[in-house]
């Protein structure tokens, strides 16, 4: 049992107050920075409190730690564009949870057999957490990187394999845990979380990625709490639990917003149907009615009130700059601009709000989905830019779609609607 002195419990304190803070602060654009500074400052007071009561020796190899991830860090960071930040957040997952997996592991092997039911239990659970967290965080990135097919990857028996997997590693975890020597048992179980993570996320299609990252996120932090009470690092227990409380809500919410199913998405596509991928002239042929630039100007020189839907095509274009400045123009000739933010619209969520953000269009032109939908009716204009199946009204009319019941930004309510797609560029 690790004991703490006083002095790193106060600064534990001073931490866990400042990690509150900054996802209050986080919640505004206008104190986002706060929060982020607020985040950083707790936890690198966590770090030097940590070292100091557990009179670390080998502080060479701390900083060499400390400098190898900087390296890594801070390219990331200043470097990756904005449409590239769901796969950093992956990438960050996988790392946070592969460092919990690790240190579980560590301590099992310093402390086995000598280790209480009660820590082992939680020790099994912590590692199966970080470990299948990891690779599964490693999948989400290489589909998102579009190194890996996006496509969820359904075979026949794949609802067996799934909980075949997850019963294997119930079973191994209370193996070990009824007799912690059993090494062997304990790395069975271990490459069986890894193999189900893998499987967990190549089950799943580019559609729910906003949903997968928030329940990676909670994974992430559930490992990183079970830690805490293994390591009895009452900061980690409760970053551990805010990280994956908040987590697990937002991947409710992001499922009730998609007309998902929790279980489903949980499972990696359980139960899920694979429908026929059609290309984008069977879709539009004789269905489309094209026009140009300059007629859609015209259409918004007339306007009273434009509002704009943006989505992954806006991020994959970069075109957010392109959107402010059209905005801007529009403002200064007293034309009323909106934007209609779908929850899930991107890659992550968020993910809309963080470009249009970086490109300097105030927040307060930002509306929410539920907000917008009641007066999309007075709009004159929607242009729509990327964003083509969270405004697609089948959703309301056609209960065989593949997203009937979802909930949508109600674009064709509006007088004109104007749809840029990039499968239909020219």
């Amino acid at each position: 049992m690790h004991v703490y002195p006083d002095y790193a419990l106060y600064t534990y304190i001073a931490s866990a107050a400042l990690f509150i803070l900054s996802l209050q602060w986080m919640s505004q654009v206008s104190t986002s920075r706060r929060g982020n500074w607020a985040g950083a400052l707790g936890m690198v007071m966590a770090v030097i409190a940590t070292l100091m009561a557990t009179h670390a020796k080998e502080y060479e190899l701390i900083a060499g730690a400390i400098i190898v991830g900087t390296i890594i860090g801070a390219p990331m960071a200043l470097k990756m564009h904005m449409t590239a930040v769901p796969q950093r957040t992956a990438l960050s997952h996988a790392f946070g949870s592969l460092s919990a997996a690790l240190v579980g592991t560590a301590e099992y092997l310093q402390w086995s057999p000598h280790i209480s039911g009660f820590t082992m239990a939680v020790l099994a659970g912590e590692m199966i957490l970080g470990y299948l967290t990891f690779t599964g965080s490693l999948i989400a990135f290489g589909k998102l990187q579009e190194i890996l097919p996006g496509k969820p990857l359904l075979y026949r028996g794949r609802n067996l394999v799934s909980f075949s997997l997850v019963g294997a590693a119930i079973v191994l975890a209370v193996m070990v845990v009824i007799d912690p020597s059993q090494q062997n048992l304990l790395f069975a179980m271990c490459a069986v979380a890894l193999v189900f993570g893998t499987l967990l996320v190549t089950g799943i299609g580019g559609a729910d990625m906003p949903t997968l990252i928030a329940i990676l996120n909670s994974y992430a932090g559930l490992s990183a709490a079970g830690l805490g009470f293994v390591l009895n690092n009452k900061l980690l227990i409760v970053a551990g639990a805010l990280d994956g409380s908040s987590g697990l809500i937002l991947a409710v919410m992001m499922c009730r917003a998609m007309n998902r199913s929790f279980v489903n998405v949980l499972f990696g596509g359980l139960g899920g149907q694979q429908g026929e991928v059609m290309d984008a002239d069977e879709v539009y042929a004789g269905k489309i009615k094209q026009t140009s630039a300059d007629e859609v100007a015209m259409l918004l020189n007339s306007a009273g009130r434009v509002v704009f839907v943006p989505g992954y095509g806006m991020a994959v274009a970069q075109a957010q700059h392109a959107v402010r400045d059209l905005t801007n123009i529009l403002m200064d000739r007293s034309v009323e601009v909106e934007f209609g933010i779908h929850p899930v619209a991107g890659r992550m969520p968020g993910h809309m709000n963080v470009l249009l953000a970086e490109a300097d269009v105030s927040y307060e032109l930002l509306k929410e989905m539920d907000e917008i939908n009641p007066t999309l009716a007075q709009a004159d204009v929607v242009v729509i830019i990327g964003a083509n199946d969270v405004v697609n009204p089948l959703a309301r009319t056609d209960p065989t779609s593949p997203i009937a019941g979802m909930p949508i930004i109600e674009a064709d309510r509006a007088r004109t609607v104007v749809v840029i797609k990039r499968s239909l560029s020219p």
